[in-house]
Order: structure tokens, then C-alpha cells, then sequence
């Protein structure tokens, strides 16, 4: 790498699938995101964070960088929904943080340098995080907020699951990661809106736990009653107001088993696919988030058509649409 810096704590994808860009009217993913190299500016970086042995449930969520950059190549450039063409942002494939053999609290310790790395060594940029399970969030969150030394940061979360177990019992697991958070003090419980909760996959200690630490939280049948976008931007005015940066985190087990085949923990009644498409755009819009990161999808469990990880792309892809429209009045 040119200034003679090497990064400590990411390593070079394993898989490389990009190709050389060609005609701007016909061009793929593959073909925009180009591998990162220093000196070179970009304004969205991904990062992989291939950890799942710190999850409940056996999970090879730890696959889903690499499946992800293989899949890149199905998709254009252009939204026609949206009417949004990424081709002239400057999107970079960063790596991957490295990762223990064996080692989850070493792994953790691992993500907090690395997201600390790849923001100090840079110019300001969008990261776009790809787990790995949930419990990848907790240091990511605290490295972000070493990183910026000031100010409050929030979270908005969608998920089956409030992740308020107690990492004294479970451990740094993907179970644990908004506990973690409001536990060690990087965020307080009032400053994460969790988005998505149903059915019957939360105990009721964790709804008491919730409600002490004043975590907001929708419900699917909430949701449902006032539609996605108002509870998106009611989460968006409430957070605003109470803190300087917004992490969006999404755990693909949000989603009804029927549009997400390839999570661990899926289950009926979740989101739709285009429910949460519509939500990452309008997030992407908003100046206070600083991150967002997509976690719980294993490519292992997918359908062969790819069904969970090209939803995880299309999820990406339609929050950088909302990061290209920032500052622009929304047209339709």
C-alpha cells in the first residue's frame, strides 16, 4: 500500500469479485466498488466483520462478507424506484476485521480497534458494517464513540429481538449487544429505538428491563397500524433532538421467515422485504447517522436463488441512495 501503511487490524478481502468498469448506462456494483488503496479518496467504505461463534444459535453469519462481494455483480448501479444511478459515488471494499480463531473477547477487542483504524487513518467517510451476528454491534458502537470522542450517539435497531440479555449470564453474544451498550455507558437505553419486535421471542424480564432503561421500541402491529415511513421518521425526529449521531443497526431477522430464508433465527410475521427497503432509504437521507451496519445473515442457510443475501445487498444499496440524496429535497 502506497505510504508504506499497512492496517493492523484489517486484512484484504479474501474473495475479490470486482471488474473494470465499463459503460456508465450499463454498470454493475462489481464494477463501482473498487478495492481500497491509500491516498485514493472515497466516500463509502465496507467493512466485514466475519465473527459468528458468539452467536445463541449455531450461525455461519461469519460468511456473509464474502457471499455479499460475490453477489454484487446482479445488481445495477440504477434504482429505477427511486430514480437513483450510484454510479459516480465513490464507494471502496475496505477488507475485513481480523478475526481469533477461537477467541471471541479478542475478536471484539479486534472490532473496536479496527472501526477506530480505518476512521482515524482515513478522510471522513460513510461506513457500511457487514456481520457477522449481533454481537458485533456492541464494539463497533464503542469504537465509533472513541473515535469521535464527543457527543451522544443513538441507535436506532430493527429486530425480532430486543438483544437486552445479560452478558453476565450469556456473554459477549449476539443476544447482548444493546445491554452491552447501555451497560458500559456508550449509550444510554433512552437513545435506542428498536424497531420490529413480535411474536412471541422476547421474555417478559426483557420488556421490564427495557421499559427501567427507557428504551423505545414498535412493534410489528404498531408498525403495521401507522406504516413503516412514520415510524421511521417519528424515530428519526425523537432521536434528532436527544443526540448528535445515529447508528442504524439491522438484524435481518426483522424480516418474516418468508422473505429471509438465510437467518438463524427467523420467524413468521416479521417485516416485508420492502418495508425495511423503504426504511433504509429514508435513513440514508439523514445527516446524523455516521454508520450502519447489517448483521444474522447466513449465506450457509440460503435458498440457492440467494434469496437473503441479495435482500442484504438491495438493503445496502437502497440506504446509499438515501446517503447520494442528503441535502436534496425529496422529488416524489
Amino acid at each position: 500500500m502506497s505510504n508504506g501503511h499497512v492496517y493492523r487490524w484489517i486484512e484484504s478481502p479474501q474473495v475479490s469479485a470486482y471488474a473494470r468498469a465499463g459503460n456508465p448506462l450499463e454498470m454493475k456494483m462489481n464494477q463501482r466498488i473498487r478495492k481500497h488503496v491509500f491516498d485514493q479518496p472515497f466516500e463509502v467504505g465496507l467493512l466485514g466483520i466475519p465473527l459468528s461463534r458468539s452467536s445463541i444459535s449455531a450461525s455461519a453469519a461469519s460468511e456473509f462478507p464474502q457471499a455479499l462481494r460475490l453477489a454484487w455483480k446482479y445488481f445495477a448501479t440504477y434504482n429505477i424506484d427511486l430514480d437513483v444511478d450510484l454510479n459516480d459515488l465513490a464507494i471502496v471494499d475496505l477488507g475485513d476485521i481480523r478475526m481469533h480463531m477461537t477467541d471471541v473477547f479478542q475478536c471484539h477487542q479486534n472490532i473496536e480497534a479496527g472501526i477506530q483504524e480505518v476512521l482515524s487513518v482515513n478522510p471522513p467517510f460513510l461506513p457500511i458494517l457487514i456481520g457477522g451476528d449481533h454481537s458485533v454491534t456492541c464494539p463497533l458502537v464503542q469504537g465509533i464513540q472513541k473515535h469521535f470522542g464527543n457527543g451522544s450517539i443513538g441507535i436506532i435497531q430493527f429486530d425480532t429481538h430486543f438483544d437486552l440479555r445479560d452478558p453476565g449470564i450469556w456473554g459477549a453474544a449476539n443476544g447482548t449487544p444493546i445491554r452491552g451498550l447501555i451497560e458500559s455507558g456508550a449509550v444510554k437505553g433512552e437513545h435506542v429505538v428498536n424497531i420490529g419486535l413480535h411474536g412471541y421471542y422476547n421474555t417478559y424480564s426483557l420488556k421490564q428491563f427495557a421499559d427501567e432503561h427507557q428504551v423505545k421500541y414498535v412493534t410489528l402491529r404498531e408498525v403495521r397500524k401507522k406504516g413503516i415511513e412514520q415510524v421511521v421518521l417519528e424515530a428519526i425526529g425523537y432521536l434528532t433532538k436527544q443526540v448528535e449521531r445515529i447508528y442504524i443497526t439491522v438484524d435481518m431477522d426483522v424480516l418474516d421467515m418468508a422473505f429471509a430464508p438465510g437467518v438463524p433465527a427467523s420467524t413468521p410475521g416479521g417485516l416485508y422485504s420492502w418495508e425495511l427497503f423503504e426504511a433504509l432509504y429514508l435513513l440514508g437521507r439523514q445527516e446524523q447517522v455516521c454508520a450502519m451496519d447489517i448483521v444474522e445473515l447466513d449465506p450457509n442457510r440460503d435458498h440457492q436463488q440467494l434469496i437473503t443475501v441479495k435482500t442484504g445487498a438491495h438493503l445496502i444499496l437502497n440506504f446509499l441512495c438515501g446517503y447520494k440524496g442528503r441535502g436534496k429535497k425529496e422529488t416524489f
